[in-house]
């Protein structure tokens, strides 16, 4: 019996949860169309205005027609029960030796006979006197208690008072309103009036009003509905227009029709729209141009670039016979054809990627080697500054599917970055990976980012000092080059950093190419940075460049 209990209890239990996540989906769906739909806003709160107004008039109308109602009824009712009175005086003044009950009895039946067939008023005439029975057409019950009172206080005798009350006929009862006067010091005349025809009336006026009440809203929601449908409609497609018109789609357009506001909004969206499409157009053929300026000029500079290189080189290898001043002159010329020769690749490099002519030599590599690689690369930079380049690398292997070639030359252009921006301090190369994807943090503690700078770094020719010298020989598109390459993956390249606390640059790839990549291995900012540490405590230096020996160490 128990256990019969207990499975009831449980699928009541599990009813009221299914029950309860119904409902929660309900109102979640409600709400959401709420926001959603301006049509269904402006209709609702129509309609709910439409109501409250229709109600107020309503309650007060039908407060009138009831107060006109029963107004006349209360007149018509002092009048008939005058006109009784006045009759019943008359009888009992003429009425000589006649016996008083029979008197009493004859004018309750002729006062119940003026009333006609229909029954408009019934007659009760009860003695002053209590314990005495009187004479009345219907039940004496049905004359109230503080009616019979004001009408036996009252000192004069035809004044009259009313009230309402209930007819009791048997087990039924129906309301009444009741007027009584003192017929004379010994006897008391009322009269009781039933209100069935107008409460039938008053049923009837509450029904025609509750259903014109009804109508009317319904017929202000059709119409708001209607009216509304005629703005949000082209709204609608306006907005659909220009989703396809950023999504690309430039020859969207919209439908005028007429000669309204919605009309004027149209033309003017197409008008938009024809503009954008043109200066869209123009702006892609400038661009076209440029690329193959660019694309040509690097090109064309690479022969008189070739012959200048072959002279220089001849001159570099004589310079220890030159005197001082040409041989420094001629040193000066090498270092700089090397930056020259950088800035043609990487304009070409550039050229390239705008044109989307760059293509992927996709390989699995492990990340550890490419990070060796661009460390031993930037070894002699690093040297000559007296800097460490700290290597923070996984024991086990981290493979992923990537160009190498570009993916190195990422890693030595933000390894060299960060040297020649730390300062003097440590370089911290961290690498790192997971089921999904790989990642490399480059970290430096110099002058560090300001804010806004994290995305203005990977602008073409983009210094953060702009008075600052570059001596690594840069050319200003390094971070530019290495973004797209970034992307040409489909992983990220994004920077971090604080004023006088240094900067961090992150390159996440996924480990499948063409995968999405949906997080990376390591936090953006320094670990540090959360535990309130300004620079973290490095490992003992170490010569040993195997992750898979020492799962770390130093290059400097």
């Amino acid at each position: 019996m128990q256990s019969l209990w207990q499975k009831v209890g449980g699928l009541l239990l599990r009813g009221y949860l299914v029950a309860q996540r119904a409902a929660r989906g309900l109102v979640r769906a409600v709400h959401t169309r709420w926001r959603r739909s301006l049509q269904l806003r402006v209709v609702s709160t129509t309609l709910v205005i439409s109501a409250l107004v229709t109600a107020v008039l309503g309650f007060f109308l039908m407060q009138q027609v009831q107060s006109g109602l029963l107004d006349a009824k209360e007149n018509a009712a002092l009048s008939d029960h005058k006109a009784g009175l006045t009759y019943a005086l008359n009888v009992m003044q003429d009425g000589g030796a006649v016996e008083q009950d029979t008197q009493l009895d004859q004018i309750t039946q002729d006062l119940s006979a003026r009333s006609g067939t229909t029954g408009l008023y019934e007659v009760v005439i009860i003695p002053s006197v209590g314990g005495v029975t009187g004479w009345a057409t219907v039940e004496e019950e049905s004359v109230p208690q503080r009616l019979r009172d004001d009408v036996r206080d009252s000192t004069e005798l035809e004044s009259q008072y009313l009230t309402y009350t209930e007819i009791v006929r048997g087990d039924s009862t129906e309301p009444a309103l009741a007027v009584g006067a003192q017929l004379s010091n010994a006897f008391e005349l009322y009269y009781l009036f039933p209100l069935e025809h107008e409460q039938q009336m008053l049923t009837l006026v509450q029904n025609t009003i509750t259903f014109a009440a009804a109508t009317l809203i319904i017929s202000f929601a059709v119409i708001a509905f209607l009216v509304t449908r005629q703005v949000v409609s082209p709204v609608r497609l306006a907005a659909g227009s220009a989703e396809k018109l950023a999504s690309g789609d430039l020859s969207e357009r919209m439908n005028v029709r007429g000669e309204d506001d919605l009309a004027r909004l149209a033309m003017s969206f197409n008008d938009m729209a024809g503009n954008l499409q043109e200066k869209i157009h123009e702006l892609e053929e400038l661009s076209k141009v440029q690329r193959q300026f660019v694309s040509d000029v690097s090109h064309e500079l690479r022969t008189p670039l070739s012959t200048i290189r072959m002279a220089g080189d001849l001159l570099y290898e004589e310079r220890e016979e030159l005197d001082p001043t040409m041989s420094r002159s001629v040193e000066l010329l090498q270092s700089q054809l090397e930056r020259f020769e950088e800035l043609l690749g990487d304009l070409l490099e550039i050229s390239r990627h705008d044109a989307g002519a760059a293509t992927l030599t996709i390989e699995p590599v492990d990340i550890r080697d490419s990070v060796l690689k661009a460390v031993s690369d930037a070894e002699q930079i690093a040297e000559k500054r007296g800097i460490k380049v700290v290597l923070r690398l996984p024991a086990e292997p981290c493979t992923a599917e990537f160009d190498q070639r570009r993916i190195n030359r990422i890693l030595r252009n933000l390894i060299v970055n960060a040297i020649e921006h730390s300062e003097g301090k440590d370089v911290i190369v961290t690498a790192a990976g997971d089921r999904d994807a790989v990642a490399v943090a480059v970290r430096d503690f110099g002058v560090g980012l300001k804010e806004g700078e994290e995305h203005l770094c990977f602008d073409r020719f983009w210094r953060a000092d702009p008075a600052r010298a570059r001596t690594t020989g840069g050319t200003g598109l390094g971070l530019s080059i290495a973004k797209e390459d970034a992307l040409l993956h489909g992983g990220w390249l994004q920077a971090w950093g604080m004023p006088g606390k240094g900067s961090q640059f992150r390159l996440s790839l996924p480990r499948e190419s063409g995968k999405e990549l949906r997080g990376s291995p390591l936090p953006l900012a320094p670990p540090e940075m959360a535990l309130g540490r300004i620079r973290p405590v490095l490992p003992a230096p170490t010569t040993d460049l195997d992750p898979a020996r020492s799962g770390g160490g130093s290059q400097g």
